[in-house]
């Protein structure tokens, strides 16, 4: 057991994968020649978060956003079911508000994101009473903030990438982030750019075989002011994205096709389309920061709109095929604007939150605060407005912390309003039917509760509840979520789906923040899945609620360094090193298992390994692998093979005392990653499908840092999006 101990210990000290940043990076005061340093960890294990740091890892800052996050341990992104991390679906947030997308649209938000302008991912697994009840079973913040400094500062990062399979085809993503500070106010502008050329292929059953060349080009400007008013802070904030996407379709497959009124003839076809995606989404926050002589004690008053627009065009250019009942050959000439569709979407609130000491127990923190926030989304297809979506939502929470002893507790609740109503219409027959969707106009509490026992210093035993809700996306809603038309291919929204509600439980040992083992349930009502089924020779996609199921999730995280084979132990604990400059691995390993009535899914295991090595000329090599055991049950769907299987590698090395990153890589060398599934829907007939994307590809990445004219300027907090929680390391927006 001592010895058990001492290991432990040893891996706490070394915060072998939560490495400290180059010295560059880390924040320093002069006291009389002395410097205080702090430094920040590449991956944080917390009680209820788990916090990636991007800035310096070469391995998950090299593409774009979508794909560094699909290198994350325990975490699963698919295009049939969204994201879940250790069991729980995830709600995206960016910069502390959330997306409110999901799918394919949020895919293409964040494959136009480069990477680079990505400072770290906060994986919130129990979010608190103070988070939105409709955060579902988990949070992933995308935290693209960066530091002011007293003096203009300016970073820019370049990416290149090639993939070579039918043909040659490069990506390129450029940034800059510029940041000062006069006596008055700091500012900060980041701005950035990417362009992708790509491939996907699609197999779906013996009815579509589709070949889609795609081209994307992503935008994006993030601005930030912040003003001292004494003690407080004015944050004013202003964001855009910008997407311009290209899809270029041969598609082939068999089909029943009308030949007249109520008459179909069977076909083996061939098809060309053209489809056209672009989307602009603006985001404005004014944040009031009220501190008090007691520095924990806050009050901050925020106020958020967002605006997104979204129009898709697909164009048919031809349709032939031959008539399998007599082999006559036919044409079909092109159309235009085979599909039309609009979607303009604003949401506003207005949020309070207030918190403050108290004296309970060992000590303790009480937070409470308010939220009100409208949504309206209105959806066109082809010159009709066929969902008019309004949601109005009012909230408040309590929320208490406490210590006693070893023990930290937590209990709270949050009450949350909604009246959500709308209008749906669809054309039958050449008349134009209107319906109003099921309402839901529900008041409902949401309590969570926590308590941890801290075993030892760093090492500590924590249980955790909490009841969520999950309002179905966007997309989900969209009677327009349509991405391809094609013979036999039909792909809607579901107006009429009911919110999710989750209860969560959580039972979790963690040592030194980041060696963990864990066990987590989701049971969830009315879970929003996606379908696919076949009749006949259609294929019908569409989103359902399924009445009741549980998410199981066991999981556990251990670094190992490598000189605990080579080194004695005493040896070893006398050792006074850098944890960036040793080798090491870190293992991650979780298994899954969806439970569903009626439905005998089979669990699945999750592997990540991620190894260091530092070579000569401090060339550091980083090694990451993947894998998610195939022939088990993921929702409505069979994993014929693993959703995760690849190989990635990066070479870095820096110059210029470290102001010049410069690293080349290698994604899914093997060419392993390719998802191929069998539905498994509740009425009609299964489906076999595959997507292959060009995910294997190799590419160039650098990164520079102009210094300040003074190393002794003056840094201020975050001033993108920043909040009440900054000086705790935190920097989630609560409430949303």
């Amino acid at each position: 057991m001592k010895k058990t101990i001492i290991a432990l210990s040893f891996l706490g000290s070394t915060a072998i994968y939560a490495q400290e940043k180059p010295d560059n990076q880390v924040k320093e005061k002069q006291i009389e020649g002395v410097n205080i340093t702090k430094t920040k960890k590449a991956v944080e294990q917390k009680a209820d978060r788990t916090i990636f740091d991007f800035s310096e890892q070469p391995q998950l800052n090299n593409g774009n956003v979508l794909e560094g996050i699909k290198k994350l341990p325990g975490l699963i992104s698919t295009d049939i079911a969204g994201m879940m991390y250790q069991g729980k679906v995830l709600d995206v947030f960016l910069n502390g508000r959330p997306l409110n997308i999901t799918s394919n649209e949020l895919n293409s938000f964040l494959e136009g994101m480069p990477a680079n302008s990505v400072d770290r991912i906060e994986v919130i697994t129990q979010p608190g009473a103070e988070f939105p009840a409709t955060s579902g079973g988990a949070i992933m913040n995308i935290i693209t903030n960066k530091n002011a400094n007293k003096y203009l500062t300016a970073t820019y990062s370049g990416n290149y990438s090639f993939t070579n399979y039918d043909k040659f085809r490069s990506r390129t993503s450029n940034s800059l982030n510029l940041n000062a500070r006069n006596k008055i106010f700091g500012w900060q502008l980041n701005i950035g750019q990417n362009y992708r050329e790509s491939n996907l292929r699609t197999l779906q059953d013996i009815l579509l075989n589709s070949n889609t060349d795609r081209i994307g080009r992503g935008y994006f400007a993030k601005s930030g002011l912040t003003f001292d008013l004494g003690q407080d802070r004015l944050l004013v904030n202003y964001d855009i994205y910008h997407n311009n996407n290209d899809n270029y379709t041969a598609s082939n497959g068999l089909a029943d096709i009308p030949v007249a009124p109520d008459t179909f003839r069977e076909t083996i076809f061939e098809a060309s389309d053209a489809a056209h995606t672009n989307s602009l989404r603006q985001e404005a926050v004014v944040t009031y920061q009220k501190r008090f002589t007691d520095k924990s004690q806050k009050l901050d008053f925020q106020f958020g709109y967002t605006k997104s627009d979204s129009k898709f065009i697909q164009d048919n250019f031809f349709q032939k095929g031959i008539f399998t009942d007599n082999n006559q050959e036919y044409f079909i000439p092109g159309t235009k604007g085979l599909l039309d569709n609009k979607t303009d979407m604003s949401i506003a609130n207005f949020k309070v939150d207030y918190s403050q000491p108290i004296n309970i127990l060992d000590g303790g923190k009480v937070s409470l605060g308010g939220l009100y926030e409208r949504q309206d989304l209105d959806t066109e297809s082809k010159g009709l407005t066929n969902l008019e979506y309004q949601r109005q939502t009012a909230s408040t929470y309590l929320e208490f912390q406490a210590k006693l002893k070893k023990f930290d507790f937590i209990l709270g609740s949050r009450a949350e309003n909604y009246d959500i109503s709308g209008v749906t219409r669809v054309i039958k027959s050449g008349t134009v039917v209107e319906g109003d969707l099921r309402p839901f106009n529900r008041f409902k509490l949401f309590p969570n509760a926590s308590v941890q026992y801290n075993l030892m210093n760093q090492v500590y035993i924590a249980a955790n509840y909490n009841k969520k809700i999950n309002l179905p996306s966007i997309s989900a809603l969209n009677p327009n979520n349509v991405i391809f038309a094609g013979p036999n291919t039909q792909v809607t929204g579901n107006p009429n789906l009911q919110p999710t509600i989750f209860d969560n439980y959580e039972i979790k040992i963690s040592a030194f923040d980041y060696a963990f083992i864990g066990y987590n349930v989701s049971s969830a009502k009315n879970q929003v899945a996606q379908i696919i089924r076949k009749n006949g020779k259609n294929l019908t996609n569409e989103q359902i609620n399924i009445s009741n199921m549980r998410i199981h999730n066991f999981n556990v995280g251990l670094p190992v360094p490598f000189m605990l084979f080579t080194k004695p132990l005493s040896e070893v604990m006398k050792f006074n090193f850098n944890p960036d400059k040793i080798n090491f691995m870190y293992i991650y390993a979780g298994y899954q298992k969806h439970d569903i009535d009626n439905l005998n899914n089979k669990g699945f295991w999750i592997f990540n390994i991620m190894t260091q090595l530092i070579l000569p000329k401090d060339i550091k090599l980083t090694a990451n692998y993947s894998y998610l055991t195939p022939k088990a049950g993921y929702f409505y769907f069979t994993a014929e093979k693993p959703f995760n299987n690849s190989f990635d590698l990066t070479l870095t090395k820096k110059f210029m005392n470290n102001r010049l990153t410069l690293s080349v890589f290698a994604n899914d060398i093997f060419n392993g990653q390719k998802m191929q599934v069998r539905s498994n829907p509740p009425t009609g007939e299964s489906v076999f499908m595959s997507n292959k994307y060009d995910t294997r590809n190799f590419g160039l990445s650098i990164n520079y840092k102009i210094p300040t004219k003074n190393k002794l300027a003056k840094e201020d907090p975050n001033i993108l999006n920043s909040t009440k929680k900054e000086e705790n390391g935190g920097v989630m927006q609560q409430g949303q």
